[in-house]
């Protein structure tokens, strides 16, 4: 084994990993970044980046026909839009990440990482030593529940289901949150019939129950077929079909298996039991500086350590790690279940804070408004009577808005503004000074703000 020395090392080459160790080198220090897979990680190759490219063409090709005068032949090209998508994620290959990280100094190490003692790893052949610190950003995988006869029928994760060279004939998929419905929306766009069985009573269970009753009601619409309430006891194969048994005793089959049910924090074999720390196969518990159990010199940052598994926020903590290891005090407060968050479907779901019904819980007094988000001159450029509705959650103690949502053609586009109301804590009485320009589709605030009696 060969000995190397950095001030940093970075575990993990993903988004939040890149970000970290592009600003640590930024600011002056030597760095090391290990990857024993594609740099840029699974929201690149297997994530955010092909799920977008494979919904974005069904998604226009909607709002084309709801705009009157456009040349419509009703049909997706399908062959082009996967050429397109292998073109997004550049054919599984990262050597167009490279330049990025030789233009900054940063050492690529391509082996698979585990930390040995204190500022110790061992990656591939080398034994590294951080004379700083060394930030761990391995990420998360699928998580896989325990029904028997799982493992025997080939079920996909996110990552065949984005890189799937084909469309299925039928898929099932197991979970209906946003990775679930997000695949459903996209390969029915292509022409596959699609059943999505979900155990609680609605898709998305974590958004406003009215997101979740309109995007599950423009899916139905396509012909996706959803089964809520109903868990899955048993799974096996059946010649060419995947057999999902239910609890209820009926069945459902199809050509392909997607389990979407949530991600799992990265955290067997990465040596943590070395410095004293059993994370038992959960997230890595981290403070407010991303710091493992407050040392100095170990940083755990993006899913691995399961505070907020987007990749906004595992960037927003790799610059708040960076910049406690740069010797400036940097906290994260906002990468919890309050995150901005959006679902690509069609219509999108974008939302950022509480909603209606996590505030109560948290004991805040609160109101709702809701508005049509197609009720402002601005939308009708994108269709008019475009499915959705637009909703502020008013903390009325204080006056401020402490959660938004926003369903409809583009939503993520209202979302940022939103963000910034309920991280500043701006009071209603406020923002009713920040008058939107016309005709834009963000007169939709005049219309959330007049509802709530401004």
């Amino acid at each position: 084994m060969s000995a190397r020395e950095f001030d940093v090392i970075v575990i993990g080459a993903g988004p939040a990993g890149e970000v970290a160790a592009g600003r640590l080198s930024e600011g002056g220090l030597e760095v090391a970044l290990v990857e024993p897979e594609l740099v840029g990680g699974e929201c690149s190759f297997w994530a955010c980046m092909p799920s977008k490219a494979l919904l974005r063409p069904a998604e226009l090709l909607a709002e084309v026909e709801r705009v009157p005068g456009l040349p419509v032949s009703g049909d997706l090209d399908v062959e082009r839009i996967l050429a397109r998508r292998d073109e997004v994620i550049h054919d599984l290959d990262d050597s167009g990440q490279i330049p990025w990280l030789e233009k900054r100094g940063i050492a690529l190490i391509r082996a698979r990482a585990a930390i040995a003692g204190e500022r110790r790893v061992r990656a591939g052949e080398d034994e590294l030593t951080a004379r700083v610190a060394v930030i761990v950003a391995t990420g998360s995988g699928p998580a896989m529940p325990p029904i028997p006869g799982l493992d025997e029928v080939g079920a996909w994760s996110n990552r065949e289901i984005t890189t799937a060279k084909s469309p299925p004939s039928s898929l099932l998929v197991l979970g209906g949150g946003v990775v679930g419905i997000e695949m459903a929306q996209a390969w029915s766009s292509l022409g596959t019939e699609v059943t999505v069985v979900e155990g609680f009573d609605r898709i998305l269970p974590r958004e406003e129950e009215f997101a979740a009753e309109e995007v599950a009601a423009a899916l139905r619409g396509r012909g996706v077929a959803i089964r809520t309430g109903v868990k899955v006891t048993g799974a096996r194969r059946d010649g060419d079909a995947t057999v999902l048994e239910l609890e209820n005793g009926e069945t459902v089959a199809g050509e392909r298996l997607l389990v979407a049910v949530g991600r799992r924090a990265r955290v067997e074999g990465i040596g943590l039991e070395s410095v004293g720390v059993d994370a038992g196969g959960d997230p890595i518990e981290v403070d407010e500086r991303m710091r493992i159990g407050g040392r100095e010199w170990l940083y755990a940052i993006g899913d691995v350590n399961g505070r907020a598994q987007l990749t906004h926020m595992g960037k927003y903590q790799a610059r708040v790690a960076a910049e406690n290891i740069l010797g400036r005090d940097a906290v994260a407060a906002r990468d919890d279940e309050r995150s901005p968050r959006v679902v690509f479907t069609d219509p999108e779901v974008a939302a950022v804070g509480y909603t209606l019904a996590s505030a109560r819980d948290a004991g805040l007094s609160v109101s709702a408004v809701d508005v049509a988000t197609a009720g402002t001159a601005g939308a009708s450029f994108h269709g008019r009577n475009a499915d959705g509705t637009s909703r502020l959650v008013i903390d009325d103690e204080r006056r401020v808005v402490v959660g938004a949502t926003f369903v409809g053609p583009d939503a993520n586009e209202l979302l940022h503004a939103a963000t910034i109301a309920v991280v500043a804590e701006v009071p209603v009485e406020t923002l009713m000074e920040a008058v939107p320009a016309f005709p834009t589709r963000n007169e939709i605030w005049l219309n959330l703000l007049k509802e709530y009696g401004l």
